[in-house]
């Protein structure tokens, strides 16, 4: 079979300069419709190395027959440096994002060559082990990955979708919330996240790119932060109140956006999609009459944590705060972040009627290096690095 492929199909990397039109072309081609006739499909703007191009080494595979040179599939990666959640011990890990194969296509094999095809590339460039993610419903992704290719289960993780379509609680008058600058963001991070699982060595190039709208922290009123508002305090996360939560939020709507179109008249719909897509549409209890008209965005928010008796009261703050702020942008329709289903922080997210989740699941395998050293992965927290989502 593999023989066979080869000689049906070549994997090489994208060109910029001269893959771009095909590029949208299959992507078009793999808009997923309902039963209710409706499809979405991300709109990259023109860019389809997006989602990988803010990491220093990245790439991206196409699948194409050399019969016609149509292309018929395609694969990102990246490589970066994250934390284990073990004794500040760090790896270097290469990531699959954004997979995905012409549905005429599927299932002749071109899925495993192309996830081969990265594989290798991963290992090359000194990546200790390779993740991947997926919805824990999309089983024909789990046999690949799992049966076809050797991944196993890493973690269970949720996320999170809040639509912007109601008027915003108002935080609780007994908390105050003060936006950090990027260094103190990276220090209370560093302080407190630094080793904890797939937390990256790059946060400062995280916290300084031009989609971080910027990173919020939360306390009680009757609290005092010392040195908080000292600007070359670095040691102000060593002075933090009892109770505190912090996050930081992603402007993703200036990387792409999403789009639905409608082909008949419907009430509701699902549909799936090989990233952010899938992950957000089948969870959206709303109609979806207002966001036919034109692509749309979201606000994705990382980092999230805190500590203390008060922890409900001051994420709840930070989530109402970031749900109204996200009013104020352009295009933006939800708010959107994923945590470990174990997460302490995970139950005290705001839950109402349009509250929405759907699971999600990361895989990954050992690819250098001793192999009985998998245990070093603690998951009770975890980073979700907003470059991935």
């Amino acid at each position: 079979m593999s023989a066979q492929l080869d000689e049906k199909v070549l994997i090489r990397e994208f060109n910029e300069d001269r893959d771009i039109e095909a590029v949208e072309k299959f992507e078009k081609n793999c808009e997923t419709g309902s039963r209710k006739g409706v499809s979405i499909f991300t709109n990259m703007m023109g860019d389809p190395m997006c989602r990988i191009r803010l990491y220093p080494t990245h790439i991206m595979l196409i699948a194409e027959l050399l019969e016609n040179r149509e292309l018929v599939g395609a694969v990102r990666g990246c490589i970066k440096h994250v934390g284990t959640d073990n004794g500040g011990t760090h790896v270097k890990i290469g990531c699959i994002l954004g997979l995905r194969v012409s549905p005429k296509h599927r299932r002749k094999g071109i899925g495993l060559k192309l996830v081969k095809s990265i594989e290798g590339w991963a290992i090359r460039n000194g990546a200790q082990y390779i993740c991947i993610a997926t919805e824990e419903s999309n089983f024909i992704s789990t046999n690949l990955f799992v049966h076809k290719c050797n991944f196993v289960k890493l973690s269970s993780l949720v996320i999170l979708v809040q639509p912007i379509k109601y008027h915003a609680q108002d935080p609780s008058l007994n908390v105050r919330i003060e936006k950090l600058s990027v260094e103190q963001a990276i220090s209370l991070y560093k302080g407190r996240l630094g080793s904890k699982a797939f937390f990256p060595n790059d946060m400062e190039a995280i916290l300084n790119e031009k989609l971080s709208l910027g990173s919020w922290v939360s306390f009680l009123k009757e609290d005092d932060w010392v040195g908080l508002h000292n600007k070359e305090d670095n040691d102000f996360p060593s002075r933090a109140p009892s109770s505190w939560a912090i996050l930081s939020i992603w402007k993703t709507c200036e990387a792409y956006k999403l789009q639905i179109r409608r082909q008949h008249p419907f009430k509701c719909f699902h549909a799936t999609l090989s990233h952010a897509g899938a992950k957000i549409f089948p969870c959206m209890k709303t109609t979806t009459c207002d966001l036919l008209h034109r692509p749309f965005g979201f606000l994705f928010l990382y980092g999230v944590h805190g500590e203390g008796q008060r922890l409900g009261e001051l994420i709840k703050s930070l989530w109402w705060f970031a749900y109204s702020l996200a009013g104020n942008v352009k295009d933006c329709k939800v708010i959107v972040t994923e945590l470990a289903v174990c997460d302490p922080v995970r139950e005290h997210v705001p839950q109402g009627p349009s509250m929405s989740c759907i699971n999600d699941l990361w895989y990954f395998k050992k690819v250098n290096g001793p192999s009985d050293d998998n245990d070093r992965w603690k998951m009770t927290q975890l980073f979700v690095d907003p470059r991935d989502f």
